[in-house]
């Protein structure tokens, strides 16, 4: 993983910075049909005064193994390389070169395919690939792994006696939902698997933010009139909070707050980018279901002792196996500068949704950064509508 350079301000200030691991360049492994699109990529980047190697292959079974002979650091490549689908190609590499950072490349025909995507990926960018974009999602990546890696947050969580499971439903429909075939009868069928936590689901689909006011009797009705992806958040939000190690929190209004915040988060951004600022919201908090970490009491502060709820979360959110932009989001929505996402996206809306949902402090700094303070009065009203539905 390229080693993070010293943190850099919102717009700009790229000149003096230069990307050097242990004195080797390096290497970026561009591969896809269209990498020669990217060529401009390697002068760009040593315009910012970085000094990164590009290599371009056309061919996946070429690119694996060029990255057994070379010590690759990023690998970026298409959805159809030839030879082997990219998804399939970015496995590979999560196999045999874990620290290397991953990135998908989509044109706008891809981005149906951006949530099967991020089970591969790191990040995904768009094309033609920029280097201002491919610098900033190495950062957050490198950035992102320093947090997981630390030797504090580890031990804290190394220390307790049982960790919250997998979300296995929820993954389960996950994979089911890669398919663009599947039927709303298929996912009633396998949410139904589990009698109670089909009863649970159905309880949230009725409560007044989510039904309208129409009284939902099945599962199957559920994903018809709510959406696919709002019900698999749904169940997310059943099994995540279903139980906790931590006695000091109160899960019904932690679920409220979860689910208030991921509808808000998911009309902040467009796009497959919305999806994951609904997802990351809704597990903003779950490292508060953790014993022995700092949690924020009623005035917003943090008490306690131990790593940050946040940080903690986004640990326990990688070890399940959630897409990265996830993961970052929830270990940054309180802190959404520290995120090299570019501009406002997903630890933004997480940040905000969070905030406006708790009536808690925004980071009003942040928003003029990234150009989006004019924003908050129309976001205000939107989270001042879903409160009010509730009541």
């Amino acid at each position: 993983m390229p080693q993070r350079r010293r943190r850099k301000q919102p717009h700009g200030g790229a000149g003096n910075r230069r990307a050097q691991t242990g004195g080797v360049d390096v290497i970026v492994l561009i591969v896809g049909r269209d990498a020669s699109q990217s060529e401009g990529v390697e002068s760009a980047l040593s315009d910012l005064g970085v000094d990164w190697k590009i290599k371009f292959v056309a061919d996946a079974s070429a690119a694996l193994s060029y990255a057994q002979a070379n010590p690759i650091e990023v690998v970026v490549a298409e959805m159809r390389p030839i030879g082997m689908e990219g998804t399939a190609l970015l496995d590979r590499v999560k196999s045999h070169h874990p620290e290397a950072a991953r990135i998908m490349l989509l044109d706008e025909t891809e981005e149906s395919q951006a949530m099967r995507a991020l089970s591969s990926a790191h990040r995904l960018l768009n094309k033609p690939l920029r280097a201002e974009e491919l610098l900033e999602a190495v950062e957050g990546i490198s950035e992102l792994h320093e947090i997981l890696n630390s030797p504090e947050l580890k031990a804290a969580v190394g220390k307790l006696d049982k960790l919250p499971p997998p979300p296995k439903l929820y993954l389960a429909l996950t994979r089911a939902l890669d398919d663009p075939n599947v039927s709303p009868a298929s996912l009633a069928t396998l949410i139904q698997q589990d009698p109670a936590m089909a009863a649970k689901v159905l309880r949230l689909c009725n409560s007044a933010y989510f039904s309208g006011g129409r009284t939902i009797t099945d599962i199957r009705t559920a994903v018809i009139r709510l959406g696919q992806q709002i019900l698999r958040r749904m169940v997310l939000a059943t099994e995540v909070f279903a139980d906790s190690t931590n006695s000091k929190v109160d899960r019904d209004a932690m679920r409220r707050r979860a689910l208030l915040s991921s509808q808000l988060a998911s009309k902040l951004l467009a796009g497959s980018s919305s999806e994951l600022a609904g997802t990351a919201a809704l597990l903003a908090e779950v490292g508060m279901l953790l014993p022995g970490v700092k949690i924020l009491n009623k005035d917003g502060e943090l008490e306690g002792e131990g790593p940050h709820y946040a940080e903690a979360g986004a640990y326990i959110l990688g070890m399940w196996g959630l897409p990265m932009p996830i993961v970052e989001a929830v270990a940054n929505h309180q802190q959404p500068g520290r995120s090299n996402a570019r501009g406002f996206w997903v630890p933004g809306a997480v940040h905000v949704a969070r905030a406006l949902i708790a009536q808690q402090p925004l980071d009003e700094n942040y928003l003029s950064q990234v150009g989006m303070a004019d924003k908050l009065p129309a976001w205000q009203k939107l989270a001042e509508d879903l409160l009010g539905a509730e009541e």
